[in-house]
């Protein structure tokens, strides 16, 4: 009697510390936080995640939109086995899966941006038992053109001296070359030169040679 009353006590105890773990042990969210695209063009909603507990079946993945102007949540997609878009709407055939749960990817592609795009995407992973966690967002900026940020500048500054270092190379070794032939021009002259002037030496010998001959 008093042996099944530890054994339920123990096991009560085990499931209240349980019970009191798993909150610690919540999907966590990953995403770019703030993105800008060209209107008319297509961005990818960059939503990564990590779970305690292997990905299964019971995966669900939602995304939402929350425009700048204020006004309801809408809709964007959902993933549970199979990706489900949106039947109507203002993302109806604009959105598609590019995800791999396998990967823990919960990413999703956006077709043909517009201005009215603009505003707060949400991506929430529930991989059950891991149900918790912060829900991740994106804030969608849909302009004209893309400015010109720090990396862009950095990037352009690294490809022009890459560029300039190059065509020093080039001219260098241009000049070189041109350098060699001249020298090698030059010498063949000389070589030219000399032989001349030794055959005309020769002539002179032959001739001085033939007048004392005749005397």
């Amino acid at each position: 009697m008093y042996g099944k009353s530890a054994t339920r006590a123990v096991l009560l105890l085990l499931g209240i510390q349980l019970t009191a773990l798993w909150p610690i042990a919540a999907v966590e969210i990953y995403t770019s936080r703030v993105l800008e695209a060209v209107n008319g063009t297509d961005a990818r909603l960059k939503c990564t995640f990590s779970s305690f507990v292997p990905v299964g079946d019971a995966l669900t993945v939602t995304w939402n939109f929350r425009p700048l102007d204020g006004g309801p949540e809408q809709f964007v997609f959902y993933y549970h086995i199979d990706p489900f878009q949106p039947m109507s709407g203002r993302f109806k055939d604009r959105v598609s899966w590019d995800g791999n749960p396998e990967r823990y990817d919960a990413s999703i592609f956006l077709w043909k941006l517009q201005f009215d795009d603009n505003g707060t995407y949400t991506c929430q992973v529930k991989n059950p038992p891991d149900v918790d966690g912060v829900i991740g967002e994106i804030r969608l900026s849909v302009v004209h053109t893309v400015r010109f940020s720090e990396i862009h500048f950095l990037a352009l500054a690294i490809g022009s001296a890459c560029a300039l270092m190059i065509i020093i190379v080039i001219v260098v070794v241009l000049f070189q070359h041109y350098r060699k032939k001249r020298w090698a021009e030059r010498a063949h002259k000389v070589v030219e030169i000399k032989s001349k002037e030794e055959e005309r030496l020769n002539q002179e010998k032959k001739v001085s040679v033939y007048l004392e001959d005749t005397d």
